[in-house]
């Protein structure tokens, strides 16, 4: 007899989200049960989803995604014999889906469409290639200073209230990928519909998959979002050789969900009521990552909101060991200092101009004298020639490069920063090579603020 054909009424606890059931360790000469196997709840003519997600002995832990909501001990369990999974076909994109998998939108149905496995094992490490190729996304914070590069993984830091989901979506509008996988966790409709909206009004929604887990759903379905927009993104690097950009937003909502279900199930929680596994469940989401040998790639880039700007606070700092650097939004604006991409040396000149090193360098090691020198000009110490000439480089610098709503391809980008140091300097005060200056640098005179 199949698991299908088996109810189970053994129900003997239910806890937020999570539904136990008693149920015998073996069917016949197989598992009567495996873990992360879907089931059906049903209950006074109700009938949920539910997902195995504990064993122990003869219990079994169920997430039931649309909630435990008016689900009685009266209710009956039929075990699926097969794990979750997603619809993957030329018809998904464009296309916005729930954190379970069906469709939002109202579009045609999808059912009989072909499905793939979520969180299964990875491909073939042997099959993956080393970072090389620079995406683009015509921000010059991103592309001059801290280039986003294929197959990286890296957040947005940022606190309540910046911006970062306007500079997510404007990279997934101008980001060079062949498709955008768009993973929402935990939105305000508000947001949903600005991320929507975007996307269609800049005439890229037919290259974009979304799915999303709204604040009103299910807490249990955002869990399922990030292995759902990876699961696909996936088979469209592997088997379509396309490349692929994945957004995440919020990891640290994705992270609160954890612990959630980690109390239901009364485990010992660790530092700040998160469970000991937070750093195994990021990593196994991030290091989906990859550039495939013979294939395209799977780019990462997630919004990690610090809880009281507290980068201590154990889903950043736990993100940070993982990731491969990260983009500061402070102000308003992409911090250069605390901005980090550490496979930007793969790019930057390699693939980029060759004077884009030293751009990048003299940038930030002259916006940091701005900063010193703005420093003395509010405790009112005297102020030399060249504390003036930064004072004025500090702010074109903030006005030209920093807003996030300043949009301009890299070479651009790059000859406006000669311009800007022409404006500023004499070419003896950059101290960079002086075969560049003679190439770049352009006949405009030194102004001193």
């Amino acid at each position: 007899m199949s698991q299908a054909m088996v109810q189970y009424s053994s129900v003997v606890a239910i806890i937020g989200d999570l539904l136990r059931v008693r149920v015998p360790p073996t069917l016949g000469d197989d598992p009567a049960v495996c873990l992360g196997d879907l089931a059906l709840v049903e209950d006074a003519g109700r009938s949920s989803l539910a997902q195995v997600i504990q064993l122990e002995a003869d219990l079994v832990a169920l997430q039931v995604f649309a909630g435990t909501k008016g689900l009685s001990t009266r209710a009956k369990v039929r075990f699926l014999g097969l794990p979750m999974r997603v619809t993957y076909s030329a018809n998904i994109l464009g296309r916005v889906f729930r954190g379970a998998g069906q469709p939002m939108d109202g579009g045609p149905d999808l059912s009989q469409d072909p499905k793939v496995t979520i969180a299964g094992p990875s491909v073939n490490p042997m099959r993956r290639l080393l970072a090389s190729r620079m995406i683009r996304t015509d921000i010059p914070m991103v592309d001059l200073f801290n280039c986003l590069v294929e197959s990286q993984k890296i957040p947005i830091f940022s606190v309540a209230g910046e911006p970062y989901n306007p500079f997510l979506a404007r990279i997934g509008i101008q980001a060079d990928a062949d498709i955008v996988v768009f993973g929402g966790l935990g939105l305000i409709f508000d947001d949903y519909h600005y991320f929507r909206t975007a996307f269609d009004d800049a005439g890229v929604f037919s290259r974009t998959l979304m799915f999303v887990n709204l604040a009103s759903d299910p807490i249990v379905e955002r869990l399922l979002v990030p292995d759902m927009a990876l699961a696909v993104a996936e088979r469209f690097a592997v088997e379509e050789g396309k490349r692929v950009l994945v957004l995440l937003t919020d990891m640290t909502a994705y992270a609160d969900a954890l612990k959630e279900v980690g109390i239901a199930m009364e485990r010992v929680p660790s530092n700040r009521g998160y469970m000991g596994d937070l750093y195994s469940q990021l990593a196994r989401r991030y290091e989906r990552a990859a550039d495939y040998r013979d294939g395209g790639s799977v780019t990462i880039l997630s919004v990690t909101t610090m809880p009281g700007g507290d980068v201590t606070h154990p889903v950043p700092d736990t993100t940070g060991y993982i990731t491969e650097g990260q983009f500061y939004l402070h102000d308003g604006a992409i911090d250069p200092f605390g901005s980090l991409s550490r496979l930007k040396q793969h790019v930057i000149g390699v693939t980029t101009r060759e004077d884009h090193a030293q751009i990048m360098n003299t940038m930030i090691r002259l916006y940091a004298g701005a900063r010193d020198a703005e420093q003395k000009q509010a405790m009112a110490f005297a102020l030399s020639e060249l504390d003036g000439k930064l004072l004025r480089f500090g702010r074109l610098f903030r006005e030209r490069f920093m807003a996030i709503e300043v949009a301009m391809p890299l070479e651009r980008a790059l000859d406006l920063s000669w311009q800007t140091l022409a404006e500023c300097f004499d070419p003896d005060e950059l101290l960079m090579k002086q075969s560049l200056i003679d190439k770049y640098f352009p006949a405009l005179p030194a102004v001193v603020a």
